[in-house]
């Protein structure tokens, strides 16, 4: 097979079609990585520079400072700055269905919310694989609260859980929508569903309150005509069945410190849905050898490879912790075995 673009490679591989190799990329590289392997340049520069497959954009969001150093954005939510590429949710604007009757999500409609995709768009659509980060059913009304209260709530009053989980999929739809207007062919959403230890809820409730709304919102975005990664952590195996079967396209990260099995999970649904993962970044990529990760890397490979449908990247992400040769020793020993003859 010729050469594929990253974009083809990327596209053709979520579709389980037969690809050039296996690609690659993150959803997030910390900066002092990047800084450690080529220094001077930014997330998207060093995209092209690592020979990365895809470029994660986000739709752009205000936010204000608040008293006590926290920070809320325009869902709401109330965060603390953790010095990492993820801010922490701690508090929120909904405690009882009556708060409800007065929120207003983001405007999905607001002109500003995709100056980043359409700047991205018109420097690498073609090239790079551009993956839009939304949200499902989860992130979203565990964070308009604190997360005990959350908990409370799903016992105590689920129809407000359950109304939530419709603002969240109508809200994200709409911006779907918008930004394939706008040439974004792929996104991914991002809601965590499990500890490692299993899943927040039990599989009944997550059947009962948030299954109907995951259906609806990935089948959306297939209905728009977009490819679907999904991102969980943690040990999702009671969850699985239910998130294959809303329709996703690919399922990430199948985190080995959770105990996801990469090669049950190939087997079990390789057929069905493409796979991304999952060099663990928790220990391999941060404490052991660059030896070490080469072999980890090539054992992804030899799991993952077979009749395509996968992505080679960390357990999670590439976090200001992990080494960045052993970052490099992944993307080179995919380079070097990841090729389809």
């Amino acid at each position: 097979m010729k050469q594929l673009t990253s974009e083809e490679r990327i596209l053709r591989t979520l579709k389980r079609q037969d690809t050039d190799r296996v690609p690659t990329f993150e959803w997030l590289i910390d900066p002092a990585v990047r800084k450690a392997i080529f220094p001077g340049l930014n997330s998207e520069e060093f995209c092209y520079k690592a020979e990365l497959d895809a470029i994660c954009i986000d739709c752009d969001y205000t936010s204000e400072r608040i008293a006590g150093g926290l920070i809320r954005d325009e869902w709401g939510m109330i965060k603390k700055d953790s010095a990492q590429s993820h801010s922490y949710p701690v508090d929120g604007p909904i405690r009882t269905m009556k708060d409800l009757e007065g929120y207003k999500p983001p405007d999905a409609g607001k002109p500003e919310r995709y100056r980043s995709i359409e700047r991205a768009v018109r420097e690498h659509a073609g090239k790079k694989a551009l993956i839009l980060h939304l949200n499902d059913v989860f992130s979203i009304p565990s964070r308009l609260m604190p997360f005990e209260h959350f908990m409370m709530l799903l016992l105590d009053e689920p129809e407000t859980i359950k109304t939530l989980v419709d603002i969240s999929v109508d809200t994200n739809l709409a911006m779907a929508r918008e930004a394939v207007k706008r040439g974004i062919k792929i996104v991914y959403t991002g809601d965590d569903y499990a500890y490692n230890s299993g899943p927040m809820i039990s599989p009944v409730q997550f059947r009962e309150i948030f299954y109907p709304g995951l259906k609806r919102v990935m089948q959306g975005y297939k209905e728009l005509g977009l490819l679907v990664l999904k991102h969980t952590d943690g040990d999702i195996m009671p969850l699985i069945d239910m998130i294959v079967d809303s329709g996703i396209d690919c399922l990430d990260p199948i985190d080995p410190i959770a105990g996801m099995d990469l090669a049950r999970i190939k087997e079990t649904y390789g057929s069905r849905i493409a796979i991304k993962g999952n060099v663990d970044c928790a220990h391999t990529l941060t404490f052991r050898s660059v030896e070490e990760t080469v072999e980890e890397t090539k054992k992804c490979l030899e799991i993952g490879m077979p009749g395509g449908g996968y992505i080679l990247s960390s357990s999670n992400s590439i976090h200001s912790n992990v080494k960045p040769e052993n970052y490099m020793a992944l993307l080179e020993t995919g380079r070097e075995f990841g090729v389809y003859r």
